[in-house]
């Protein structure tokens, strides 16, 4: 027997974070994960813990720099993590960091923002990724979680048909959809002098104006629009990769009771669920 390939670290370290400015709070909440990769075949083969730092120590980690960092965006904060670790542990040829942002949102009362108090509850996770090796770093941002609909401007006609195709064409339909989005910005072994905040809500909301306004043939040619302009919105992004499983909505058949379904009543289901990707690049 071989050991082929192997790695370790911590996952689902959850982390919050209260920075405090005079004229206001600021509250984060991430979820960090860590997985180390390099010599550590002696841990696996003959017992020997030498090479190992602990899972334990790899949480801790996580928030003692989050107390000395600012936590500006999830992908300075895993480009951080990164370099700690593979200054850390020399024999490692490998730091993977991956970061999920909870959103919370500032309470507004009366127009005005309020000093502590955020609402939350939304899926939508903003996302960060970063490969760090000893011959170079790549960064990922994203988002994923993210449920996106529309009552019309969705068609799905002349598809390939066999004996088991039952389903009908339709012209106008409900569009739904779990969105995940990833993208790349290659290479940042010498640091990137990138606004991470100010892209990701550029492309969110380019992602979002393109899905609500396009004439869909289906879930593929939107997707398609969509990183098209997402990829012109954005010049540092050198790939983008989509996820759009295809939540149904199917109208709901009221004939039987002798009432006419106008399509509007519908029974919606995400499983069992299209399944449609796409990566994209310049």
């Amino acid at each position: 027997m071989k050991l082929t390939s192997h790695g370790y670290g911590k996952h689902r370290v959850r982390l919050s974070k209260i920075t405090r400015h005079p004229d206001r709070h600021v509250f984060q909440e991430l979820t960090v994960n860590v997985v180390l990769r390099g010599a550590f075949e002696d841990a696996y083969v003959e017992g020997d813990n030498a090479s190992v730092l602990p899972t334990d120590t790899i949480k801790n980690t996580v928030y003692a720099l989050a107390k000395e960092h600012d936590l500006t965006s999830p992908e300075r904060f895993a480009l951080d993590l990164a370099a700690h670790y593979m200054k850390t542990v020399p024999h490692a040829t490998a730091a993977e960091i991956e970061i999920f942002d909870k959103p919370w949102v500032r309470m507004v009362f009366d127009d005005k923002p309020h000093h502590h108090a955020f609402s939350g509850g939304a899926s939508e996770r903003r996302t960060a990724t970063v490969a760090h090796t000893r011959d170079g770093v790549t960064l990922t941002g994203g988002l994923t979680e993210l449920p996106i609909l529309k009552t019309t401007g969705s068609a799905f006609v002349g598809f390939m048909k066999d004996q088991y195709t039952a389903l009908p064409e339709e012209r106008d339909r409900i569009m739904a959809t779990m969105l995940e989005a990833r993208w790349s910005y290659g290479n940042a072994s010498d640091g990137l002098d990138v606004d991470f905040n100010g892209n990701a809500v550029r492309l969110r909301e380019t992602m979002m104006r393109v899905f609500a306004d396009h004439e869909s043939e289906s879930v593929q040619h939107t997707m398609n629009a969509m990183a098209e302009a997402t990829l012109a919105a954005c010049p540092e992004i050198v790939e983008l990769t989509m996820l759009m499983p295809n939540v149904h909505h199917f109208m709901y058949d009221l004939a039987r009771f002798n009432i006419d379904n106008q399509n509007d009543i519908f029974a919606p289901t995400d499983e069992p669920h299209g399944y449609i990707e796409g990566t994209f690049t310049r």
